[in-house]
């Protein structure tokens, strides 16, 4: 067994290298770009929603409640007449990169000390840099993309956009499983 404590290099490097690795991603690769698509009259429509003054939160429309009202004619009637979407409502203005920067951050602090815990009671000090890779890229990818699935399964998020951030995450689940490899302890 490796203690997490002896694994805080590669946790703190591995949070960097993916930090670095995603702002490359995002940034000068383009793939990303067709994930959201542009209503159609999308001036009509931000006037139309402005009017509501909606507060920043998640929103489903038809909203029943429950399950029981879900069996009532005035829901099914809405959701067939539709539209039928799950809203994200954020505060107005230009989205600050900031917080959600130092907030992925951490994410990628979280994903490497689950990887290092689960690394480190499965992986023997001074195994060979493979044992550790396997091990670590398994964990970190999991940590950054299966959860991903629920989007498209449930909240009907195109799966195209979803399939390219589970890239994303095998990328993110190789450079994490490279770094633990290689700064694995000898002792």
């Amino acid at each position: 067994m490796v203690g997490i404590m002896a694994l805080w290099l590669p946790i703190l490097l591995s949070a960097v290298f993916v930090f670095v690795v995603s702002s490359i991603i995002h940034v000068m690769l383009s793939y990303h770009q067709t994930d959201f698509g542009k209503l159609p009259d999308e001036d009509k429509v931000i006037n139309a929603l402005g009017e509501f003054n909606i507060p920043p939160g998640d929103y489903v429309l038809p909203h029943a409640g429950s399950m029981e009202a879900m069996k009532s004619e005035e829901y099914k009637e809405k959701a067939t007449k539709g539209p039928v979407a799950f809203i994200t409502v954020m505060e107005n203005g230009i989205p600050s990169m900031g917080p959600s920067l130092v907030q992925w951050f951490l994410y990628s602090i979280l994903v490497s000390i689950f990887t290092a815990y689960i690394s480190g009671h499965t992986v023997a000090s001074g195994s060979d840099y493979l044992a550790v890779f396997r091990v670590a890229g398994a964990v970190a990818f999991m940590g950054y993309g299966m959860a991903l699935l629920q989007n498209s399964i449930w909240y009907k998020r195109n799966w195209s956009a979803t399939l390219k951030s589970i890239f994303d995450s095998l990328i993110y689940g190789l450079v994490t499983a490279g770094t633990f490899g290689w700064l694995w302890p000898n002792m």
